[in-house]
C-alpha cells in the first residue's frame, strides 16, 4: 500500500477551506453588500462601511463552517458505504474494505460481488463476469485460469483476468491481486474522468426555485421602501444602504446550502439506527413512502435456520439424505448461507462432519445455485471410484428432475405442505450414482431421497415494526421466493396478512395482465414463489397506482427492482455488492424494523427543513414589514442598515441552523405519509408566515413609536432593534413544532437551539452595553423597564401560537403519543 497507495480511484480533491471561504463571496447579494460598503466608504460613511464589511466577513466564516460540516458528514457516509472484499491473509478468510487491498492479496469471488481490483484468476468454477462497465460487452464473459498466449491482448480478450469494477454474475473463483487503484484498468479510465460534480437533490432544486420567487418579491418591496424613503426626503445613501441591507436580510440565498447540511447531517444520524443513506435524495423520498415491499428471510425473520424435521422417502436413506445436505453445500460452520449451515448442523448432530465427508467424497464439479433454477448440484468421487451426484433445492422443482412416480410425488408434496403451513421451509434432496465420471453434469433422472423442514422464526421486533408501519399509513408487503404456505405463516405471525386471499404466487402472477396485476396489488399483501422479474412487475403496478414504493433486495437479480423502486433498500450484512450499489439505502443489520426507523428519520429530516423554512420566512417577512409599514405610517426608519444586517446574521444564523438538530417529534409515525410533490406551504404555512411576520412588525413598531416620544430616535431604534431580535428568539421556539407545545417538547430538549438562543441574547446585550459596539451599531443602554416592555412584546407570538396549538391540538398529540 505504501508503494501503490490505497486501492481507490482518485476522485475530485476536497475543496480547501480557504477556497470555501472565498466562494462565499460569489453570491450576488454578498457582492451587492460589498458594493454598498464601498459606496458608503467613498462618501464618508466610514462607520457603516466598516460594520457592513465586518458582518459580511463574519457571515462568510459562518457559511464556511457550515459547508465544512456538511462535507465531513458526506465523507463519513461515503466511508461507511465503501465496498468490501473477501481476502485470505495468513491462511484465514476475512472481510476488508476494498481500499485496503494490495498487490499479491488472495481474493475470493462469488456471484454478486463487485471485483475489487484487477485480479489474475488461479481457480474458476463456472465463472462469468459482466464487463459491460469496462468494455461495453453486453453479455457476461466466461473466465478461466488458463495461461494466455504471448502477445498484446485487449482487455476483453484477457479471459484469465477479473477487472476492477466489473460484476461476478455466476460461479465463483480465487485470484491474486495484480493491480489496484489508479494502476487498474478502471483507474486508467478514471484518469480521464477525474472531475465529478454532485447533482442537486429534487428538494434543493425546488427550494432554489422558491428562493428566486421570494427574491423577486423581496427586491420589489425593497425597491418601494427605497423609493418611498427618498420621496419622503430621507438621504439617498441612507435609503440605499437600508434597501440593500433589507434585501440581503430578506432573500434566502443560503437556503440550498442549509438543505444540503440538513440532509447530510440527518443521513449521518441514520447511521446510528443502522441505515446507511447512499443517495441524499432518498432522505426526501423516505418521508413520502406509502408501501414497503420486504423480503422475508433475514428481514422479517432471524435468519437462523434450524432443521425441525427430516423426512426421508424411506428410513434406510436417512443417512444418505443428511450426507447429501452436507456435501451439496458451500457453507462452513463459521460462514455461509444460514440454510446450508443448518443442513451442516443436522448432519453433524448425527455424526457426519463436513470436513470428513469432503475427504471421503471430494467435489469435482458443480452447478451453483441461482434464483432461476432454484437448485444446486455437485459431483463427487467416492473411494471405490464411483461418481455421485447430489442435488438440493426447491422441492417442486427438484421432484420434476427425479424418477419418483407421480403418485408418490403427490404424497411427498402433501406432507411438505403440512410443514409449510407451520411456517417451515422445505429443501428437497436427491442423488444419482455413476460407475465412471459422466461426460456432463446434468440435473435429470435423479433418485429422490427426501426433504428437510427448517424454521426461521420471526424477529422479536418484526410484529411491532409492522404495526408501526400501519399506524404511519404505510402498507407492508412481503415478497419472497418461499412457498405460499410458508410465506403466509410468517406474514400472519408478524401482522402483514390475515388470510389466504391475501397471497399471490409467481405462477399466478405470470397469468395476469398488467391491468389485472394493478388491480390485485391493491389487496394482495404476500407474494410467494416470485422471481426477480416478478418483483419488477409488482413495483411497476404499485407505482401506477400512485404509491411511493420502498423495495428490499439482496441478490444480483434484485438490482433492477431496487433501481425501479422509489427507494431501493439493500441488505448490508447478507446482500451482494451489486444490490448495495443499486440501492438508495443500505441496512447494516438486514432488519425490517430498521427500514421503519429510516422512514421515521426521513420524516423527521423533512419536518426540520420545513421548520427552518417557516422560521426563516417568518423572521424575514417581519423585518421587511417593519421597514415598509414604518414608511407607510410616515415614521422615521426604525432600524439602521447595520442593525438589519445584525438581526439577519444572528437570528437567521445560529438558531436557524440549530433547528436542523431538532429531535424527532413524538407522533411522527402516527401521521399519514406526506404526498409526493406536496408544497412546502401545505398545512397553512404561508398564512402563518404572513401572520407572524405582521405580528412581529406590529410589536416592533409599537415599541418604536412609544420610545420615539419618550426617549428620542436613538433610544427608539435600540428598543426596536432589540425587540425584533427577541421576537425572533421567541418565535424560533414556536417553530420547533407546527402543532405541539414547546412546553410539551421541553425547553431544553434541543440543547443546540437552547444554546443558540442564549448566545443570541448575550450578543444582543453586548451590542447594547459595550461602548465601541454602541458606536458601531448606533445603540444606547436600556433600563429594566425597557427590557420588561420588550420581553412582554416578544412573548406575544409565542403566546398566540401556543394558544392556537392548544385550540387545534389533535387527540394523539394531546396524549403525548
Amino acid at each position: 500500500m505504501r508503494q501503490d497507495g490505497p486501492n481507490l480511484l482518485r476522485g475530485k480533491p476536497a475543496t480547501p477551506v480557504y477556497r470555501l471561504f472565498f466562494e462565499q463571496f460569489k453570491d450576488t447579494m454578498i457582492l451587492v453588500l460589498l458594493a454598498a460598503a464601498l459606496v458608503a466608504g467613498l462618501i464618508g460613511e466610514v462607520k457603516d462601511s466598516v460594520m457592513i464589511m465586518a458582518i459580511v466577513f463574519f457571515n462568510a466564516a459562518l457559511g464556511t463552517v457550515q459547508q465544512v460540516r456538511a462535507a465531513r458528514a458526506i465523507a463519513a457516509l461515503k466511508k461507511l458505504t465503501s465496498p468490501q472484499a473477501t481476502v485470505v491473509r495468513e491462511g484465514r478468510i476475512t472481510t476488508l474494505a476494498s481500499a485496503e487491498l494490495v498487490a499479491g492479496d488472495l481474493i475470493l469471488l462469488e456471484a454478486g460481488n463487485y471485483v475489487p481490483a484487477d485480479i489474475r484468476l488461479i481457480k474458476c468454477v463456472a465463472l462469468k463476469i459482466d464487463e459491460s462497465a469496462l468494455t461495453g460487452e453486453s453479455v457476461p464473459v466466461e473466465k478461466s485460469e488458463a495461461v494466455l498466449p504471448d502477445g498484446p491482448l485487449t482487455v476483453g480478450d484477457r479471459f484469465n483476468m477479473a477487472f476492477s469494477g466489473t460484476i461476478v454474475t455466476y460461479g465463483r473463483a480465487r485470484g491474486i491481486v495484480a493491480a489496484t487503484g489508479m494502476r487498474s484498468e478502471m483507474g486508467k479510465i478514471a484518469r480521464l474522468l477525474e472531475s465529478e460534480e454532485a447533482e442537486a437533490t429534487p428538494l434543493q432544486r425546488r427550494f432554489a426555485e422558491l428562493g428566486k420567487w421570494l427574491a423577486a418579491i423581496a427586491l420589489t418591496i425593497c425597491f418601494f421602501v427605497f423609493l418611498a424613503g427618498v420621496l419622503r426626503g430621507e438621504k439617498i445613501i441612507e435609503m440605499f444602504l437600508t434597501a440593500v441591507s433589507l434585501a440581503v436580510a430578506a432573500i434566502p440565498e443560503g437556503l440550498p446550502a442549509v438543505i444540503t447540511i440538513s440532509l447530510a447531517l440527518g443521513a449521518y444520524r441514520m447511521v446510528r439506527r443502522k441505515a446507511l443513506v447512499r443517495r441524499l435524495p432518498a432522505v426526501e423520498t423516505l418521508g413520502s413512502t406509502t408501501v414497503i415491499c420486504t423480503d422475508k428471510t433475514g428481514t422479517l425473520t432471524q435468519n437462523k435456520m434450524t432443521v425441525q424435521r427430516v423426512v426421508p422417502l424411506r428410513e434406510s436413506v436417512r443417512g444418505l439424505l443428511l450426507k447429501a445436505g452436507a456435501l451439496c453445500n458451500d457453507a462452513t460452520e463459521e460462514k455461509g448461507d444460514p440454510t446450508e449451515q443448518a443442513l451442516l448442523a443436522a448432519a453433524a448432530a448425527e455424526g457426519w462432519e463436513k470436513k470428513e465427508l469432503e475427504n471421503e467424497f471430494p467435489r469435482h464439479e458443480e452447478i451453483p445455485f441461482d434464483s432461476t433454477r432454484k437448485m444446486m448440484t455437485t459431483l463427487h468421487r467416492a473411494a471405490d471410484g464411483q461418481y455421485l451426484v447430489f442435488a438440493k433445492g426447491a422441492l417442486e422443482i427438484l421432484l420434476e428432475k427425479t424418477t419418483l412416480p407421480a403418485v408418490e410425488r403427490a404424497g411427498v408434496l402433501a406432507e411438505s405442505q403440512r410443514c409449510e403451513a407451520e411456517g417451515q421451509r422445505i429443501i428437497g434432496l436427491a442423488w444419482r450414482s455413476f460407475p465412471r465420471r459422466p461426460a456432463a453434469l446434468e440435473e435429470s433422472d435423479l433418485e429422490y431421497l427426501g426433504f428437510v423442514a427448517l424454521a426461521d422464526p420471526p424477529r422479536p421486533e418484526a410484529a411491532a415494526a409492522v404495526a408501526r408501519c400501519r399506524q404511519a399509513g404505510i402498507r407492508p408487503i412481503m415478497i419472497t421466493g418461499d412457498h405460499r404456505l410458508t410465506a403466509l405463516a410468517i406474514a400472519q405471525q408478524v401482522g402483514i396478512a390475515s388470510g389466504e386471499d391475501e397471497v399471490l404466487t409467481g405462477l399466478e402472477l405470470e397469468n395476469l395482465t398488467d391491468a389485472e396485476l394493478q388491480e390485485k396489488v391493491a389487496r394482495v399483501n404476500v407474494f410467494a414463489r416470485v422471481s426477480p422479474e416478478h418483483k419488477l412487475r409488482i413495483v411497476a403496478a404499485l407505482k401506477r397506482r400512485g404509491e411511493i414504493v420502498a423495495m428490499t433486495g439482496d441478490g444480483v437479480n434484485d438490482a433492477p427492482a431496487l433501481k425501479q423502486a422509489d427507494i431501493g433498500v439493500a441488505m448490508g450484512a447478507g446482500g451482494t455488492d451489486v444490490a448495495r450499489e443499486s440501492a438508495d439505502l443500505v441496512l447494516t443489520d438486514d432488519n425490517f424494523a430498521t427500514i421503519v426507523a429510516a422512514v421515521e428519520e426521513g420524516r423527521g429530516i423533512y419536518a426540520n427543513i420545513k421548520k427552518f423554512i417557516h422560521y426563516m420566512l417568518s423572521t424575514n417577512s417581519g423585518e421587511i414589514f417593519t421597514m415598509f409599514f414604518a414608511l407607510l405610517l410616515r415614521l422615521p426608519l426604525p432600524l439602521l442598515p447595520v442593525q438589519i444586517l445584525w438581526v439577519n446574521l444572528v437570528t437567521d444564523g445560529l438558531p436557524a441552523v440549530a433547528l436542523a438538530a431538532e429531535p424527532l417529534e413524538p407522533g411522527t409515525m402516527r401521521q399519514p405519509p406526506r404526498p409526493a410533490g406536496e408544497s412546502i406551504f401545505a398545512g397553512g404555512l404561508l398564512g402563518s408566515v404572513i401572520g407572524i411576520g405582521s405580528l412581529m412588525a406590529a410589536g416592533t413598531l409599537w415599541l418604536f413609536y412609544l420610545n420615539l416620544n419618550w426617549g428620542g430616535i436613538d433610544k427608539a431604534r435600540t428598543v426596536a432593534f432589540t425587540a425584533l431580535s427577541l421576537l425572533q428568539m421567541a418565535h424560533v421556539l414556536n417553530c420547533r413544532s407546527l402543532d405541539r407545545s414547546v412546553f410539551q417538547l421541553g425547553l431544553f430538549s434541543n440543547f443546540y437551539l437552547a444554546l443558540a438562543v442564549l448566545a443570541t441574547i448575550v450578543l444582543q446585550a453586548l451590542v447594547i452595553y459595550v461602548p465601541f459596539l454602541q458606536f458601531a451599531f448606533g445603540t444606547v443602554p436600556l433600563d429594566l423597564i425597557d427590557w420588561l416592555l420588550i420581553g412582554a412584546v416578544a412573548l406575544t407570538p409565542l403566546i398566540g401560537v401556543e394558544t392556537r396549538k392548544l385550540a387545534g391540538r389533535r387527540p394523539d398529540l394531546a396524549a403525548g403519543n
